[in-house]
């Protein structure tokens, strides 16, 4: 029996949620699985109860009452030296927890710290990876200064330490749909080991009925045009712009069925019903419901919009505030003319119901969000990185 050892980054739900399809699929074939994370993904992987699990050590940054990044606040606490004591913490934890349990192959979603653990044991390496280049958006000159030396030092660190990887897998789309293109400034010396695979996406729209079948299983987009709402992210991101969309959607819910769904993984039932507007704290028919529906609302998590492309639905994105990555997302989408791009800062209902109505009536964008999923629907990034790891563990 094969083992492979997951090492997942714990921030928000999106990369513990597509290296969960990949490991149900190799424990259905006879893998045996490990997984080491933490903070929010472990709320997602102990409910699925199914692999075994350690809880790491955790990393992260910290953030503004209004869910933004606070680089100044970063840098205070926990500051650079404290980090690194935490990723040193996390190398000690990823060796021991791989001595442990001797994997075939290791499978690393963004964390460094497996990478170098997993080097140091000489155990082959496939590392996922949205960005791997690391910029730290500052609007004060003081502080934009102090990123830019910080972000030197982090991005020839961090870089070095994920180019150990013997492969690195870009579960994106190739241009012209690439959704991190700004971020994916690969240095020559490591392309040879980069492959772009597609989004991991377990359920495709060619798997699930038609929507108008959807919509009746689901009862909702009967009579008016169907928002889908999933605000993912880290719960302390996601709480500011939930309470500034709550009262949007209340007014809006007599022209549009609205479905919004909080990534509160811990509670699956309905919260609140205002008729046209229903919350819920998690939902586990979310690809019926992004089939189902007009317009997708959300932040600019790489997975989200990923899986908007594919199923062919325009987006509302709304980044969350000085989110490097989130940001990237955003612009690129608006660049290729798939989304509007809205600010949470600013965000307000006149805005909001602007974009929602041009996004369901305008026409030319709907057609490129339709060709856009014509060209998504050829890549299938699960069945890549499975076929990956099962080389790997064939030929080591």
């Amino acid at each position: 029996m094969s083992k492979v050892y997951f090492g997942v980054c714990g921030i928000g739900y999106g990369h513990i949620g597509r290296c969960l399809p990949i490991a149900e699929n190799l424990y259905g074939n006879g893998f045996d699985i490990f997984v080491s994370t933490y903070g929010d993904a472990l709320q997602l992987l102990s409910s699925y109860g199914k692999f075994k699990y350690r809880v790491a050590p955790p990393m992260g940054f910290q953030v503004k009452p209004d869910g933004s990044v606070d680089f100044k606040l970063t840098i205070v606490d926990p500051g650079p030296f404290l980090s690194f004591v935490r990723f040193v913490k996390q190398v000690g934890f990823e060796y021991a927890m791989m001595q442990l349990f001797q994997p075939d192959i290791v499978l690393s979603d963004t964390r460094a710290s497996t990478v170098l653990s997993a080097r140091i044991l000489d155990i082959p390496c496939i590392t996922i990876l949205n960005q791997f280049k690391i910029i730290t958006p500052v609007k004060k000159p003081l502080f934009r200064k102090l990123a830019i030396l910080l972000d030197t030092g982090s991005i020839a660190f961090i870089g070095a330490i994920w180019s150990l990887s013997d492969l690195i897998l870009i579960p994106d789309y190739p241009y012209p749909y690439t959704v991190s293109l700004g971020n994916l400034e690969i240095p020559e010396i490591y392309a040879d080991r980069v492959k772009l695979v597609g989004p991991i996406v377990d359920v495709k729209p060619s798997d699930l009925p038609g929507v108008d079948r959807l919509r009746n299983m689901l009862g909702v987009g009967l009579d008016k045009p169907l928002v889908f709402a999933p605000i993912s992210g880290p719960r302390r991101e996601r709480a500011p712009l939930v309470e500034k969309l709550k009262p949007i959607f209340m007014k809006l819910a007599d022209s549009y069925d609205i479905v919004m769904c909080i990534g509160d993984s811990s509670s699956g039932k309905l919260l609140e019903d205002y008729g046209g507007f229903k919350i819920y704290g998690w939902i586990d028919r979310y690809y019926e419901y992004l089939k189902a529906c007009d317009i997708v609302v959300c932040r600019a998590g790489h997975g989200t919009l990923s899986k908007a492309i594919l199923y062919g639905k325009p987006s509302l994105v709304i980044p969350t505030p000085n989110h490097t990555e989130q940001m990237g997302n955003a612009k690129r989408m608006e660049e290729m003319g798939l989304s509007i791009v809205l600010d949470q800062e600013s965000l307000d209902f006149d805005k909001f119901s602007s974009a929602l109505k041009d996004l369901y009536e305008d026409g030319e964008l709907r057609d490129r969000v339709l060709e856009a999923a014509r060209f998504a629907s050829v890549y299938d990034g699960l069945k890549s990185t499975l076929e990956y790891i099962k080389r790997f563990t064939l030929y080591h």
